[in-house]
């Protein structure tokens, strides 16, 4: 899935290539891909492109005078540029196309989406905060206002597992499962640790984490196109994804932790003193 880094280089890839173009056609090729009816993906139409920006993990499109084009690429969906698109319409429901959004000149970009399990959301409406996902979002941790006191008051009251409150968009927006993990390996503590069980020199330690983590991880994205932000971002990770390779600070064996859809990396040493996490999963099926 990609999170706030690789969104954030998208959001600068299709500035540069759309901002001042004029759009032609609007063709939605999944039956589950478009999320809103009114207004009508028409209205995109004809109308120059002013603007593309992030928010947390959605891309939106500004248009003239007219309506915006927001999208969420989900877990499995991905965005790839045309300088030339196709002659030919596709055909719908055909294949991981979901979306193709045409240029008057001919370049353009396709929304795709792998597997079976169809989440990538398409919505067009009157102003970003339409969309119910951008609306709830929580801050944004690279905007300026998102200070150490913010920060700490998000944390004060949760009684969560650090994870699932990284992860949480509504607390705060752009970051999942890798950069979680990635995160919580820099400020070297557990995923399973409570929010709110943090002390002050805890928070501060997080906060700063979370912050060089994104930072670094955006300045590795920036430049690059868009089919190679997924190997960029693989390259990057420290723990995420790298389950029986070495810590790259400590040499310890990265282990994970397995849910029913997901799961988490981790080093015992830097983050939870040595002691393996219960795999839940697997500790059910030996009961």
């Amino acid at each position: 899935m990609p999170e706030l880094p690789e969104v954030e280089a998208l959001a600068g890839f299709l500035a540069e290539r759309v901002v001042g173009r004029t759009v032609e056609k609007v063709l939605p090729l999944a039956v589950s891909v478009l999320k809103t009816y009114d207004p009508p993906l028409g209205e995109l139409e004809g109308r120059a492109v002013t603007g593309v920006r992030r928010y947390g993990k959605f891309l939106d499109l500004a248009t003239d005078g007219g309506p915006h084009l927001a999208f969420h690429l989900a877990r499995a969906g991905w965005l790839r540029w045309h300088d030339r698109l196709p002659g030919t319409s596709p055909r719908l429901g055909k294949g991981p196309l979901a979306l193709r959004l045409r240029l008057a000149d001919g370049a353009g970009f396709d929304l795709t989406e792998a597997g079976t399990q169809k989440r990538l959301a398409v919505h067009c409406v009157r102003r970003p905060e339409d969309v119910p996902g951008i609306a709830r979002l929580g801050p944004d941790p690279l905007a300026p206002d998102f200070t150490a006191e913010v920060f700490a008051g998000l944390l004060r009251d949760e009684r969560r597992q650090l994870k699932g409150v990284l992860r949480d968009q509504g607390v705060i927006a752009g970051i999942g499962n890798a950069y979680s993990d990635e995160i919580l390996h820099a400020a070297r503590m557990s995923p399973f640790k409570l929010a709110a069980s943090l002390t002050p020199q805890e928070t501060a330690a997080l906060y700063e984490a979370l912050g060089a983590t994104l930072r670094d991880a955006v300045e590795r994205a920036r430049g690059h196109a868009a089919k190679e932000l997924k190997a960029e971002k693989r390259s990057g990770l420290r723990v995420h994804g790298r389950t029986g390779e070495p810590c790259p600070v400590c040499g310890d064996t990265i282990r994970e932790v397995s849910f029913s859809d997901s799961s988490l990396q981790y080093c015992p040493t830097c983050q939870t003193g040595g002691k393996p996490l219960a795999d839940r999963r697997l500790s059910r099926l030996l009961k």
